[in-house]
């Protein structure tokens, strides 16, 4: 038996650390390089699904945002943003890729794709849990789960939601970064700084990260607390109660405090920003609707989600046989939510907890708002709970499918029970077999053109270089031509600027000179505008007027920001 030596009469800490071989660097090595193929895979083909779905001017404004912040306008001064400013998640990462891919209308389908392809991965990773407590082969499965509920966005509305729209999914990235710390912590104080900077990162750029990610972690860890103070007050008496919690809920203490440090850290750094004159984003308060329209907006509500998820039926035959498949991902995610749910309040695992708490903040103030008026195209507003889901469903499902064939055969298992196991098992694979074949056919699809690319087209061949019009048919007009037609967007009601999503310089009569107002009357939300007053009413009568498919352009021989 070794000795161990005193040292300054304590002893020497015995080290159990197991020096790296060989073999275990060429495992690792294997698995880095299987992991970076899958990526890179992933990524491909979600750039062609996202290639289905035309960009409008959503996409076109972060691009354009993005394109003065890589130009060095870092503070985006003159910018009215929407209620979200992406500023610290998507907006540098869109500036780097127009660094090497320049301001085109692609550049946010590489955007897009490169945010659901993190999405994916770090889903998995922490559906997978800590190493030392979860075993290898129920860990694959955990992965595998949550994966594969991910793996295929449905064509169409979901997406828009998740690979087009530059929207709430990208703030899962954060925050599963957050959540991965920790559960892959050690219970110390530096975690919980850690978890605070993620939080005010995230919040900085989407408020919703409140709802999703500081209110569900505060919630469980002041639950967890208040659950562990009777017993401690009865075991150690009040003299030592607080120490005995901090001794026992020290760590959950911790995170709370940092969770409601980010909140605040987060306002203070954007009143800094305000104040040094930096972009400015609308305040859009809840709105409730009336309990009458509750009914209604639940409806919207589980489209979207079946959309989100993969399962609303919709389009062709294979469309609807894939749709029907991902009933299953839907199946899963509300087993896997239940069995959380029915033991909240002793449920061992925190990031479960938070993550159920999540789900459930966001849908709830969602269904009575009067963000559930609009389309299952709003399920954006919730898309979180779509990784959110899918992760919990892996944690919580992943032991009951592992292969462990002795297992299956003892008594405590059951025969039943292992029957019904060895039954899943090849279910899954098969249902995973469609979900792979539904992101083959939708990445086989062809590619959509930018919305208004018609309009684009002919005002570049006569020369119309900057002109006016409504929100959905400006920006994309001037990314898509690579700045060579530049259209602004106004208000309909006096055909001035339009506050949402612009910048200020825009619209100097003194620098810019707009000679056309452009109108469309083909239906739909992204499509239809008309002012509200006539055109030749604000502006007089027209130098000439041309009629291009649905759109209407005026010509004017003077400047429209003049008078306009």
């Amino acid at each position: 038996m070794t000795n161990i030596v005193p040292v300054n009469g304590m002893p020497e800490r015995r080290s159990w650390a197991r020096p790296a071989t060989s073999a275990t660097i060429r495992c690792r090595s294997v698995t880095i390089l299987l992991f970076a193929l899958v990526a890179a895979g992933l990524f491909t083909l979600y750039l062609r699904v996202s290639r289905t779905y035309p960009e409008n001017s959503d996409e076109a404004n972060i691009l354009l945002m993005a394109w003065d912040m890589m130009h060095g306008h870092v503070m985006l001064h003159g910018w009215a943003m929407s209620d979200v400013s992406f500023y610290t998640t998507e907006l540098p990462q869109y500036a780097l890729l127009e660094s090497f891919l320049g301001l085109a209308p692609d550049t946010a389908h590489v955007g897009a794709a490169m945010t659901y392809t993190l999405v994916v991965l770090i889903a998995a990773i922490l559906a997978r849990g800590k190493k030392s407590e979860v075993p290898s082969g129920e860990g694959a499965i955990r992965m595998l789960l949550a994966a594969g509920i991910l793996i295929a966005p449905e064509l169409g509305t979901g997406v828009f939601i998740l690979l087009l729209s530059v929207g709430h999914i990208g703030t899962a990235v954060p925050l599963m970064l957050t959540w991965l710390v920790i559960d892959r912590g050690w219970r110390r104080w530096p975690e919980a700084v850690a978890v605070g900077l993620l939080l005010a990162w995230a919040l900085i750029a989407d408020p919703l990260v409140l709802v999703v990610g500081v209110l569900p972690l505060v919630a469980v860890c002041l639950l967890r607390v208040f659950r562990t103070f009777p017993a401690v007050a009865r075991e150690v008496g009040r003299s030592a109660l607080r120490r005995a919690l901090l001794r026992t809920r020290g760590y959950e203490l911790a995170l709370a405090v940092a969770a409601c440090a980010a909140y605040g850290l987060a306002l203070t750094t954007e009143g800094l920003l305000h104040y040094n004159g930096a972009y400015r984003v609308h305040s859009v308060g809840y709105q409730l609707s009336s309990p009458a329209q509750w009914p209604e907006h639940m409806w919207v509500t589980i489209q979207g989600w079946l959309a989100m998820f993969g399962g609303w039926p919709w389009g062709s035959a294979a469309d609807n046989f894939f749709a029907v498949m991902h009933m299953a991902g839907v199946g899963l995610v509300a087993w896997a939510m239940w069995r959380v749910a029915r033991r909240f309040f002793r449920y061992p695992s925190l990031v479960d907890q938070v993550l159920l708490t999540g789900i459930v903040f966001n849908v709830a103030l969602y269904v009575p708002s009067a963000l559930a008026d609009a389309s299952s195209l709003n399920a954006r507003e919730y898309a979180i709970a779509l990784p959110y889901g899918a992760v919990l469903a892996g944690r919580t499902l992943g032991k009951s499918l592992r292969f462990s064939l002795p297992e299956w055969a003892t008594w405590a298992y059951g025969p039943l029970r292992a029957r019904r196991v060895r039954l899943a098992i090849p279910a899954l694979a098969a249902v995973s077999g469609c979900y792979l074949a539904s992101l083959g056919y939708s990445a086989a699809q062809p590619a959509a053109p930018p919305a208004n690319h018609q309009l684009t087209a002919w005002l570049a061949a006569h020369n119309l270089t900057y002109g006016i019009s409504g929100y959905w048919q400006s920006s994309i007009v001037t990314v898509d031509s690579d700045g060579k037609v530049a259209i602004r967007a106004v208000d309909p009601w006096d055909l001035r600027r339009d506050w949402w999503e612009s910048k200020r310089s825009w619209y100097y009569p003194g620098t810019h000179t707009a000679t056309f107002l452009v109108t469309e009357n083909q239906p739909g939300f992204f499509n239809y505008w008309q002012p509200f007053s006539s055109p030749t009413s604000t502006f007089g009568q027209p130098f000439t007027t041309y009629q291009v498919g649905p759109y209407t352009v005026y010509v004017w021989s003077r400047n429209l920001l003049s008078s306009g």
